[in-house]
């Protein structure tokens, strides 16, 4: 029996897990290729890292967009009943990947699978020369920081923010949806704030503006391992957070009067 996806929360939830069932899936082959080269062929190198880029963004964007509808229902009620629709949703839905898609570039356009002293690599970054290494690297970090981090920050801060001010103004035994808001924001922010500043500080690194040494360098690696790995998690925790967290706020959410925009 198929799922009726009625609203644009359903539209929302469905992408989601679609992002991060893309980004997941690509785990796999960079966990061995992270222990070992890569061994999978070029088709692979581009397949996979096009996966992983695309759901890396789509899933965060689409965790914006479902802060952006929380916001309408809860702050504008009235007119969030003419825009949740199922019709918006999809439509929201396909922009959102198409924004997703032109966040991965340029990364996609240099895909390849290719062999430097007898290993081979899948790069995502120029490989000709290392100045052109650095540089691209350091662009897509700091795009990183910027589009997958503070923008969605900001958004998502505000949408809470003006959530929780409505949420304020009810009586205490509805109190319960201000701590399900407040969840979702702190692991949000736990599970990708440490990964960008590992990323931001090997950028740091790249360009010769802090000090370069074996032990940093080491030391700056494990950081974006032990990270990298918090920030997958955040994948895992979204059916937790979105959909049976996410349940309850609606249910409290049924229970608000309605506010006029």
């Amino acid at each position: 029996m198929g799922v009726k996806l009625r609203s644009m929360t359903d539209i929302c939830l469905l992408n989601l897990a679609i992002a991060d069932l893309l980004l997941v899936s690509s785990l796999p082959f960079l966990a061995h290729y992270a222990r070992d080269q890569w061994v999978f062929g070029g088709f692979m190198c581009t397949m996979v890292l096009s996966v992983y880029y695309i759901g890396f963004y789509s899933g965060i964007f689409f965790i914006v967009l479902m802060s952006v509808d929380r916001y309408l229902a809860v702050v504008h009620a009235v007119f969030a009943l003419r825009v949740r629709t199922r019709r918006y949703g999809i439509f929201a839905s396909l922009v959102i990947w198409s924004i997703a898609v032109f966040a991965s570039f340029p990364e996609l356009i240099y895909l390849k699978a290719t062999g430097i002293n007898n290993n081979i690599y899948c790069t995502h970054y120029p490989t000709h020369d290392k100045s052109s290494y650095q540089y691209s690297k350091t662009i897509g970090i700091f795009k990183m920081n910027i589009m997958g981090l503070i923008l969605p920050l900001i958004v998502i801060g505000y949408c809470y923010s003006m959530i929780l001010k409505r949420l304020r103004t009810v009586r205490s035994s509805r109190r319960q949806a201000i701590r399900l808001v407040s969840v979702v924001m702190v692991v949000f922010f736990c599970c990708w704030a440490p990964y960008n500043v590992a990323s931001f500080m090997k950028a740091l690194e790249l360009n010769g503006l802090i000090t370069q040494s074996c032990d940093s360098s080491k030391a700056i690696g494990l950081s974006l391992q032990i990270t990298e790995a918090l920030a997958y998690s955040h994948s895992c925790l979204n059916p937790v957070l979105y959909v049976f967290v996410g349940e309850k706020f609606r249910r409290h959410l049924f229970r608000l009067p309605s506010a006029p925009d």
